[in-house]
C-alpha cells in the first residue's frame, strides 16, 4: 500500500474530562446555582437502576443522571436551566494544575521546532466525556478544544405535525427538554473513530486507512479509570498511546492502579499538569516520539522518490 507523502501530520491528543482535566465532578457548579446537594442527587441516580428494573425495564447506568437532571428541571429543582446557563456555569470549573495551559504548551511544542514545522505537524486536542458539553466547551479549556463528544440537552423541541421548513420553535433559549446526544463508556469509542476519519464523515463510512485524518497510532487517550476500558483498548490495538492519571488525593488511584496492572495504559501519573510534572514529561515526551516517527517515515518517504531522469548530453 502506497504511503502519502504529505497527509496525515495531525497529533490528536484525547483527554477525558471529569477527574482528568477537573479535579471533581462538572456538575458540581449545577448544584451550588441551584442549591441542591449534589451527594443526595448523585445517591437518587444511583438508585434508579434498581428503581426501574423492579418494573422491569432497563437504564443505562451511565446516563442515568441525564434523565434525573431533566425530572429536575420539570419538578422546579433545577427551574430555568438552559444550554446558555449551563455555558456560564461551565466558565465556573476549577481545572487540575497546569490546566488549560499544558493544552497551548503541547501545540508550541510541535509549532517552534524546525523540524516538525517542515512536515506541518501540528497537535490538536479533543474531550471525549460523558459529561455535559456546554459545560465543557463554556469552561477555560474549551477556546484550546478542536472537538467536544458528550452529552447534550436540547430545548424547544418540534410539536407533532411541525413544518419541517421552520427551523425556530422558541424566540428564546428554553429549559432544556430533552436529550439530544448521548455519550456513555461503551460509545466514546465512536467518537475515536470519527476523529479517526475526520468529523464531515459518516463513522461506517468506508475509508481507506491511508486517507483518514488523523490514524489512531497518531492519537494519545488520557482518562482517569476502568470505565474508559473500551477506548484505552482501541487506541493501544492501533498503535497509539494512554496515560491513565489519579488525583494527588489518591480518591481514583486504585482504579488507575488496577489500569496499569492489567496493561491497559502505557503509563500513569497524578493530574497535575504542571511544567516539570510526571504527567508533564510523559505527555511532552510522547508527542515528541509521534511527531519524530512521523518525519521520520516522511523523510524516508521522500528519500526513496527516484528523481526523473535528465537530459541526455552527447
Amino acid at each position: 500500500m502506497a504511503l502519502a507523502v504529505y497527509t496525515q501530520s495531525i497529533i490528536a491528543v484525547i483527554w477525558d474530562f471529569d477527574r482528568t482535566l477537573i479535579p471533581a465532578y462538572s456538575q458540581e457548579p449545577i448544584f451550588e446555582h441551584f442549591g441542591v446537594d449534589g451527594q443526595q442527587f448523585w445517591g437518587e441516580v444511583n438508585a434508579l437502576k434498581r428503581i426501574y428494573a423492579a418494573r422491569g425495564l432497563n437504564v443505562a447506568e451511565d446516563t442515568a443522571y441525564l434523565l434525573h437532571m431533566l425530572t429536575y428541571v420539570e419538578s422546579g429543582e433545577f427551574e430555568g436551566l438552559t444550554n446558555p446557563l449551563l455555558r456560564e456555569l461551565g466558565a465556573k470549573l476549577e481545572f487540575c494544575p497546569g490546566m488549560p495551559e499544558l493544552l497551548s504548551k503541547l501545540k508550541d511544542l510541535v509549532a517552534t521546532d524546525d523540524r516538525y514545522a517542515k512536515h506541518d505537524i501540528q497537535v490538536e486536542h479533543y474531550v471525549v466525556s460523558t459529561g455535559l458539553r456546554q459545560l465543557i466547551e463554556g469552561s477555560a479549556v474549551g477556546e484550546h478544544l478542536s472537538g467536544v463528544w458528550a452529552n447534550e440537552f436540547i430545548d424547544h423541541p418540534p410539536p407533532p405535525g411541525f413544518d419541517p421548513d421552520v427551523h425556530e420553535f422558541g424566540e428564546d433559549p428554553g429549559p432544556i427538554a430533552r436529550v439530544g446526544y448521548m455519550v456513555d463508556n461503551t460509545t466514546k469509542t465512536r467518537a475515536i473513530f470519527e476523529i479517526n476519519k475526520g468529523k464531515d464523515i459518516p463513522v461506517n463510512a468506508l475509508v481507506a486507512p491511508e486517507d483518514r485524518r488523523i490514524p489512531i497510532a497518531n492519537m494519545i487517550y488520557v482518562a482517569d479509570g476502568p470505565s474508559d476500558v473500551p477506548v484505552f483498548s482501541v487506541i493501544n490495538q492501533n498503535g497509539g498511546r494512554s496515560l491513565g492519571v489519579y488525583q494527588p488525593s489518591g480518591v481514583n488511584y486504585a482504579g488507575v492502579k488496577q489500569l496499569q496492572d492489567e496493561g491497559r495504559v502505557h503509563s500513569t501519573a497524578p493530574a497535575d499538569y504542571t511544567e516539570g510534572s510526571q504527567a508533564y514529561l510523559w505527555l511532552t515526551t510522547t508527542v515528541r516520539e509521534a511527531a519524530n516517527r512521523i518525519c521520520d517515515i516522511r523523510e524516508r518517504k521522500l528519500a526513496s522518490l527516484k528523481a526523473p531522469a535528465g537530459h541526455v548530453i552527447d
